[in-house]
């Protein structure tokens, strides 16, 4: 090993040394120290405590005269609805701001700012009476801005106020109702067409309904050359011709204005008590309400639109449901 690098390693395992016996140093010196104040610190004594002085009861500050207690909450919610209302934002004032506690208010009258201006300099008054520029002490004749207004000027302004308001009065603005339950007739929404004179007039949505025959599947449309007849096979459109879409479930005894067909069964009444017999029943059965049996005069149920009615075992069923459930299971 050459010289130079014996040399750089002695001096690092000098300061290797050097560190550890200046840890050693300060760990000696911190205990020593502890060690003092251990010795030093005085044996506690046992004393009687000193009684507290009693808590001074709050002084109630005086309200002034005219003001009203407000709810800090309602002032920070109105000042959240203004910042949102301007920048679009959505505040919260309990996330930023205190709203515990009450306020307090007093209701003054709007005052005019007035300024006044030296007539010797030119400059402005500040809150004392005295030019700053000139130390010129204010007169009548320094300028007043906005100038005061004589009495006439004031009966003026009190006469162009009262006739503002009757204006106001007699032509008062026209806010529309909507209120339309007292209107019997049926309402018409129109709105002006750009291309023809007419105004268009709004009409709710209508499903296309499509009815094919069921002997040879063309189509069956209202411009046929017979009502309600196919033009191919000359089939008259019955209760076995298929509609798209499908409303069986609105029309249970068949639609309205078709023939009586081969596959569809169809509901027959009690010509004695009126009473439905179950669809598709035979001639000969009884009927559950009369004891009358099925003949060639009880008549079909007229084919029409029935609303869906609610099935009471399945209302009861889910009343048994929504009985069961607690809130515990969530």
């Amino acid at each position: 090993m050459s010289a130079p690098a014996q040399g750089r390693d002695r001096k690092g395992l000098g300061k290797l040394l050097s560190r550890a016996k200046t840890v050693f140093k300060r760990s000696d010196g911190s205990r020593r120290a502890s060690n003092v104040l251990a010795t030093d610190s005085p044996q506690p004594t046992s004393t009687t405590p000193a009684p507290r002085p009693a808590p001074a009861e709050p002084t109630q500050r005086a309200i002034p005269e005219g003001a009203t207690r407000v709810s800090r909450a309602q002032i920070q919610d109105e000042r959240a609805r203004r910042l949102g209302a301007r920048f679009g934002i959505e505040f919260e004032p309990q996330e930023w701001a205190n709203t515990e506690g009450d306020v307090l208010r007093i209701d003054k009258a709007p005052r005019m700012r007035i300024h006044r201006q030296c007539h010797k300099c030119q400059s402005g008054f500040g809150s004392g009476n005295e030019c700053p520029s000139c130390k010129h002490m204010r007169c009548k004749q320094c300028i007043r801005n906005p100038p005061k207004r004589t009495e006439a000027e004031k009966e003026a302004a009190r006469a162009r106020k009262e006739e503002l308001i009757r204006q106001r009065v007699e032509n008062a603005p026209i806010i529309p109702s909507y209120d339309y339950s007292h209107i019997t007739a049926e309402i018409i929404l129109k709105r002006p067409s750009r291309a023809t004179s007419g105004d268009l007039v709004f009409r709710p949505p209508r499903v296309r309904v499509r009815r094919n025959c069921h002997v040879c599947s063309t189509l069956i449309t209202s411009d046929s050359k017979q009502l309600r007849t196919c033009d191919t096979c000359g089939h008259k459109r019955c209760d076995d011709c298929p509609r798209h879409p499908d409303a069986r479930k609105k029309y249970p005894y068949g639609y309205p204005h078709d023939e009586a067909g081969n596959k569809f069964a169809p509901t027959h009444r009690c010509h004695e008590c009126h009473a439905k017999f179950p669809s598709g029943t035979e001639d000969g059965a009884q009927c559950a309400k009369c004891a009358h049996a099925k003949c060639p005069s009880c008549p079909r149920v007229k084919p029409r639109k029935v609303d869906p009615h609610l099935n009471p075992e399945k209302m009861k069923e889910l009343q048994a449901r929504i009985a069961g459930l607690s809130l515990d299971d969530y």
